[in-house]
């Protein structure tokens, strides 16, 4: 009797959830919240990889904690896959998952489960291989790829991370949408490039697009070896078995800036996918540069991929700190439409969201706009116009900052007049240098200023531009181990006199080619092309631009590189920023 019982239960529970149940009920076009939160199934699945990184003779399984209506009906799911869940904490609070005794999820970081959970999504937060709760190494777009496959129901999981019982996500539609910030963005941007299957859209938030210009600025390696890994992620296991691992991608990669085959399959930019895409980006955020979101969000547009974009004047920061109930409804109506299938029309309104100064936002149909390029040139005298002569020489000094350079030290700084009016200066400028060293290497930097009094976000020495209150709000349902209510926030807002808007560096020696560097001749002068960081700059009526030229940039550079020591000689008349400029529409 206790069989017949189990395959009649069985044959139910199929029979309810067959596609034609699939759908979460909805009121118009928008997913309302109708499951009970506290009822919501608490559960993790350890998903196999297909490889065996950490060669201990067994497969790799990741951790994939799961939040899911308690309901018969199919549901999509909101997957976040990130190393983070357990040595740093996700959001404005460093929120950890925590478990009960048995194992089972308690607290999901973030608001996703609070308010999606009850609006008929699952929420699954996936731990990246070797760190947390998952085996293997870190192998970030195959960890969350394995995930979207299970969900899809072509790849196994257990319930165990050692294998024990079978476990299918027979409760899943297999339509899937990967959102984070940072190394969970990216890891977004790099499953959406390999084209997993049922991966329907993307919300990589301040999310590196583009591994070599993360990690090497034209050549120039920003870290040494040993400080650009996944390491400090690594589990007590993974931090010894993932040592052949680490040592071997590390080989893949060089030490010599080139961009090669290793780097190449790191740069999604040239395989956008097809997932529709909602981005996020800070023009502040010196962690990730807005470089990263100008080359993927160019990208998308040639590949006809659904896009949006939110752009603030902020650092690395998430735009639920900034203006919270927009970004949530936002979120919210994307994942109606590109999970759920609503036609909400989110895809028809204007393209960017932009914040033009701390709080001000508009609508913007496309960017960045259409504008006028002007070049600039630097002249001997300290002065910035449509011509250049002379030259200007600089003493390189590691230990010097871009920000000690608009200060005018250890840099050649060059300033134009007055503005008789406001312009607007938005994409990614690019600048020619010619230059000579008199030692066989050398790093550039440059950067562009505006000079002059300014109410701004703070976001100089990778400030975030927010800061937290002492109160909370609440978005979703809560219970007694995870909260739905956050610190809210306000902009961190102070005066300047000036303020860096883009930025940019190079190794001189691979002034011919990325993929081929090479020692530089003493006294030679090399002429070199490259973009600044993107911006969406307005520079007001009286304030003056101003270019930058210097070598190792202290803020960005890790101090353990060679300090090479060099004297560097711009010939200025064959150095030039080219701007693209435009009115200010508001």
């Amino acid at each position: 009797m206790r069989l017949i019982l189990g395959c009649l239960a069985a044959l139910l529970t199929t029979s309810a959830l067959t596609p034609a149940a699939s759908a979460a009920p909805v009121a118009s076009s928008e997913s309302r919240p109708v499951y009970s939160y506290a009822d919501a199934i608490r559960e993790t699945a350890w998903v196999e990889t297909g490889t065996d990184h950490d060669r201990d003779g067994k497969p790799d399984r990741v951790a994939a904690d799961v939040i899911r209506p308690d309901a018969r009906v199919r549901v999509p799911v909101i997957l976040d896959v990130s190393p983070y869940y357990a040595c740093c904490g996700r959001g404005n609070e460093q929120e950890k998952k925590t478990y009960a005794p048995d194992g089972t999820p308690q607290q999901f970081p973030l608001f996703y489960d609070n308010y999606f959970v009850p609006r008929g999504y699952a929420v699954v937060l996936a731990d990246v291989g070797g760190t947390s709760r998952s085996s293997g190494c870190f192998d970030d777009v195959a960890s969350g790829n394995a995930v979207v496959n299970w969900l899809g129901g072509r790849a196994k999981a257990f319930d165990t991370p050692d294998g024990g019982r079978p476990v299918k996500a027979d409760w899943a539609t297999g339509d899937v949408g990967a959102i984070g910030k940072s190394q969970d963005g990216a890891t977004a941007i790099g499953m959406a490039a390999s084209g997993v299957a049922g991966l329907k859209t993307i919300v990589p938030i301040e999310g590196v697009a583009n591994n070599y210009a993360q990690l090497i600025a034209n050549g120039a390696p920003l870290a040494t070896p040993e400080n650009t890994g996944s390491a400090f992620t690594y589990n007590e296991r993974a931090a010894e078995l993932c040592k052949p691992f680490e040592a071997e991608q590390k080989a893949l990669a060089s030490t010599n800036g080139d961009y090669n085959a290793y780097w190449e399959s790191r740069n999604h930019v040239p395989r956008a996918g097809q997932a529709s895409v909602l981005i996020a980006q800070g023009f502040g955020d010196w962690a990730v540069a807005p470089n990263q979101f100008a080359g993927y969000w160019e990208a998308l547009g040639r590949a006809g991929v659904p896009r949006k974009a939110w752009l603030s004047q902020a650092g690395h920061t998430d735009p639920f700190d900034l203006r919270r109930a927009q970004w949530v409804e936002t979120l919210h109506r994307w994942f109606d439409r590109w999970l759920l299938g609503l036609r909400n029309g989110v895809e028809r309104e204007p393209a960017v969201h932009l914040e033009t100064a701390p709080d001000r936002w508009t609508d913007v149909r496309s960017w960045p706009p259409a504008a006028l390029p002007v070049t600039l040139r630097p002249s001997a005298g300290g002065t910035l116009g449509l011509t250049g002569s002379g030259t200007a020489s600089v003493v390189d000094d590691p230990a010097v900052t871009r920000e000690d350079w608009a200060a005018g030290v250890s840099a050649a700084r060059f300033t134009g007049p007055p503005l008789p009016a406001p312009v607007r200066i938005a994409g990614s400028p690019s600048v020619t240098i010619t230059a000579s060293s008199d030692k066989t290497a050398a790093r550039l930097g440059v950067a562009l200023v505006d000079y002059g009094p300014a109410e701004t976000r703070n976001t100089a020495f990778y400030g975030s531009g927010v800061k937290n209150l002492a109160t909370r709000s609440c978005w979703g349902s809560s219970s007694a181990v995870d909260s739905a209510c956050f610190l809210d926030t306000v902009s961190d807002v102070v005066s300047v006199d000036h303020r860096i808007v883009a930025a940019g560096w190079a190794d001189l020696g691979h002034h011919a080619s990325l993929r081929h560097g090479e020692p530089l001749v003493p006294g030679r002068a090399y002429t070199m092309t490259f973009d600044l960081t993107a911006l969406d700059h307005v520079v007001p009526a009286g304030h003056r631009l101003g270019l930058l030229l210097g070598g190792t940039d202290g803020l960005l550079f890790d101090p353990a590189l060679p300090n090479f020591g060099d004297t560097l000689t711009f010939d200025l008349a064959r150095t030039s920023v080219t701007v693209g400029l435009t009115k200010p529409e508001h």
